[in-house]
């Protein structure tokens, strides 16, 4: 449900992610020089030399098997602030990880406390599902540009304002196979940045949804509070048409 007028109720204020603390950087247990601070990593890379990219045990997982893909050795807080040859580590994790123990892997991303992160050093997550996660169908969108055989789009039925999806033009299935899949995390950053210029870092939720014929990666800005409408009845009230969040994510 499209309701712009709703962004102008009371209470509707749109939640930023809170600055740094003093002592974050110095606490900080996915920082360079910190790694006795996290369980013994199952992999680093470049496997040689100081490392970009490590991944290491979710200490505090839901289910029995969960990793974290700490994107830098730098204290960066957002995916926006990765440097293209961390976001091919990244990929290259991914692809490794769910090779390396096999199962259904689905692959996350929370940024900010209100979306569900506990620590501000930009990271991502590998959770070994018991089952499939269920795939919805290709959403019919407004595209916001192609690039390199991928389309970054915001769809119809899009649930928060900027919801985006970026995934090859063409259906391909194997995600964490495909060579494009590092692409797509570098037009994730893209418009993630672009989302920071337009509405401030705001806290998000992104992930890879596959199918067994296609797969994309999902962002979820955080710019609405989601309430009983959404949570219980499944209704979501955006307040930003995706025509125009594809408009101004262009021009940003």
């Amino acid at each position: 449900m499209i309701a712009p007028g709703r962004a102008k109720r009371p209470g509707a204020a749109r939640p930023l992610l809170d600055p740094p603390s003093p002592d974050e950087v110095a606490s900080c247990p996915f920082c360079a020089g910190h790694e006795h601070m996290t369980p013994p990593q199952t992999l680093v890379l470049p496997e040689e030399g100081d490392w970009k990219v490590r991944v290491v045990p979710n200490l505090y997982a839901a289910f029995d098997r969960a990793e974290v893909v700490v994107h830098s050795r730098r204290h960066i807080r957002s995916i926006a602030d990765a440097e293209e040859d961390e976001l091919e580590l990244v990929a290259e994790a991914w692809r490794r990880r769910a090779a390396d123990e096999p199962g259904h892997v689905f692959p996350l991303l929370n940024e900010g406390r209100e979306a569900g992160a506990s620590l501000r050093h930009s990271h991502s997550q590998l959770i070994w599902l018991p089952d499939p996660a269920p795939p919805r169908a290709r959403p019919r969108a407004e595209t916001v540009f192609e690039r390199n055989d991928l389309v970054v789009a915001c769809p119809w039925a899009s649930r928060v304002p900027y919801e985006t999806v970026i995934g090859p033009i063409e259906p391909e299935a194997d995600a964490l196979g495909s060579a494009r899949l590092a692409p797509a995390l570098k037009l994730l950053a893209d418009v993630v940045r672009r989302l920071h210029r337009l509405e401030g870092q705001v806290p998000l939720n992104s992930w890879l949804e596959r199918s067994p014929q296609d797969w994309r990666l999902v962002l979820f800005p955080r710019l609405n509070v989601l309430a009983g409408l959404e949570l219980g009845a499944g209704i979501y009230v955006n307040t930003v048409p995706p025509e125009e969040a594809a408009l101004n994510l262009r021009a940003a």
